[in-house]
């Protein structure tokens, strides 16, 4: 049996996405991996809470790799810092969501097993946020491209 020439390349799906003061960099998807992974770096200026909702999936695992800084990764209701050189797996159909609570930039990879997310989530988002202009964004848009993503918007939070 012959082998099929593969072609490897380093970061093929390399896109970088400005989600208002995120930014989002693909560097694999599914369709470079057979479907098995996609992993992106965040970056999140300091100070920077983030305006779409908490949510889960059930489709696939989140990992979290922290490269600079720290994010605040909340996840069922518990914050848990992460940093450089630290790791959170966020199982499926736990409600999660992160901030940059803190007065540096920070940046995590992130790593979607399966690859069941890509970079048109994160375009179609960024249309709505960016839409916002610095304002709160459309939750009923941002919702259902959630939705349509495989991602579950979490109720939001009763007011105290």
């Amino acid at each position: 049996m012959t082998q099929q020439p593969v072609n490897l390349t380093v970061n093929p799906s390399d896109e970088t996405i400005r989600l208002g003061p995120l930014t989002v960099r693909f560097l694999l998807t599914g369709n470079n991996s057979a479907g098995s992974i996609a992993a992106f770096e965040v970056m999140v200026p300091a100070a920077e809470r983030l305006g779409a909702p908490a949510h889960s999936h059930d489709h696939y695992e989140e990992t979290i790799y922290g490269l600079d800084g720290v994010l605040t990764w909340t996840v069922n209701g518990e914050p848990i810092d992460v940093g450089p050189g630290q790791a959170l797996c966020i199982p499926r159909g736990a409600i999660h969501r992160f901030d940059n609570d803190r007065t540096l930039d920070a940046r995590a990879l992130c790593v979607i097993t399966p690859a069941a997310i890509g970079p048109q989530y994160f375009r179609e988002a960024a249309e709505v946020v960016n839409a916002a202009a610095g304002g709160i964004p459309d939750r009923v848009k941002m919702a259902e491209i959630m939705r349509r993503h495989g991602l579950t918007p979490a109720p939001p939070p009763p007011h105290a």
